[in-house]
């Protein structure tokens, strides 16, 4: 199986998927997390089950699912100190006529407000178009999250349609948001 590594950089971040090296700054990422900040930042989390084999298995199964062109997730690092400052993924939605994905983004919240978010999401749409082949990229949001939607339209996404009972959470379907890029209008 060819390893998915596929990267891109900026002057202060780097964008590319997890290797077992990684286990450290990663766990770093997330100990060093502030309590939560509004009710779509997780905040703290328990991370005493994510051991080093754990995270081997994790980074294995990122293999694994971009092997299989079903998800293609990229870790974002700070180059001047290596610290892990978030994650950015695709799912693949359709391929055939469509080439059709969702991204995903986070930044931990200790690293708000210094631009990564746009920095990686811009790097990341760079390799889905260029390298991975999709034609169309969504991001589905909820409706009352305001900092999303702010760096979806900050990366050149545009609002397409609100999708009623899209998504199930929390026990119950509720409406997202479905903001759009793609190859041609970038």
């Amino acid at each position: 199986m060819n390893r998915f590594t596929h990267q891109r950089k900026t002057n202060r971040i780097i964008l590319r998927p997890l290797e077992k090296q990684d286990y450290d700054t990663w766990l770093g990422g997330f100990t060093y997390r502030r309590v939560s900040q509004h009710m779509y930042d997780p905040g703290k989390l328990d991370m005493r089950d994510c051991t080093s084999v754990w995270f081997d298995q994790l980074v294995d199964t990122h293999q694994s699912l971009a092997h299989e062109d079903r998800a293609y997730i990229f870790a974002i690092f700070r180059i001047e100190d290596g610290a892990h400052l978030g994650m950015v993924d695709f799912s693949t939605l359709a391929r055939d006529g469509f080439h059709w994905g969702r991204i995903g983004y986070t930044i931990h919240n200790q690293h708000w407000g210094h631009g990564y978010g746009k920095e990686a999401v811009d790097l990341a749409m760079e390799i889905a178009f260029e390298e991975l082949s999709f034609q169309r990229i969504e991001a589905h949001i909820n409706l009352d999250n305001g900092a999303s939607v702010l760096l979806a339209e900050r990366v050149g996404m545009t609002y397409e349609c609100t999708r009623d009972g899209f998504i199930y959470e929390n026990d119950e379907w509720v409406d997202h948001l479905v903001y759009v890029k793609t190859k041609h209008r970038r």
